[in-house]
């Protein structure tokens, strides 16, 4: 049998290893809330910027369970020049964490678009998979990763969906002429037909 005092420990215990989960569940959904590029308006210059945040997770962690968690940027466009700004960009992302989200911009963006060279409906986003790409009005398609940030709205203004498979398609012809050789298609054909 169990004495009071065993008993006391033991619910001591179980409390503080509860305090415990719970503070290290709420710095991962902090860490995962805010992780990842955004797009702000840098209140300084009224221009778009793309930063990365940073999430001390300890800080977080502790602020968090009372209020609001401690951000700082890790990373702006417009740095190193203004490297020591107010950092007054973050009661943006504090507001709307979601919505300035350069993947939650893209998915928007490309939600209701299909295809420039197959049709096919892009529909949302496999952020795990083949991701849509971009072709320029050059007609040069270009992966995510090689767009800075700060440059998405006006990229996507002025660029043209499309699928990855057009992409590697375009992108083998580009680089490959020479092995590409184009027949004519004719509605209602399969290109198996042949």
């Amino acid at each position: 049998m169990l004495t009071f005092d065993a008993l006391l420990f033991l619910f001591t215990g179980v409390l503080a290893f509860g305090v415990l989960l719970f503070a290290i569940w709420r710095a991962a959904s902090v860490y995962f809330k805010f992780r990842g590029p955004r797009l702000v308006r840098c209140p300084e210059s009224a221009e778009t910027a793309g930063v990365e945040v940073e999430v001390d997770a300890k800080r977080a962690a502790i602020s968090g369970v009372v209020g609001t968690p401690a951000l700082q940027l890790n990373s702006c466009s417009r740095w190193p020049e203004r490297r020591d700004c107010g950092q007054d960009c973050i009661a943006q992302i504090e507001s709307s964490p979601e919505d300035c989200l350069v993947r939650t911009i893209l998915t928007r963006w490309y939600e209701k678009k299909s295809c420039v060279y197959c049709g096919t409906p892009l529909g949302k986003i496999d952020w795990l998979g083949h991701k849509p790409v971009l072709m320029n009005p050059d007609r040069i398609t270009f992966e995510w990763q090689e767009i800075r940030a700060e440059k998405i709205p006006e990229m996507l203004a002025t660029h043209m969906p499309v699928c990855w498979n057009c992409h590697i398609v375009e992108t083998f012809r580009r680089q490959y002429p020479h092995l590409v050789v184009d027949r004519p298609w004719k509605p209602g054909e399969s290109h198996r037909s042949r």
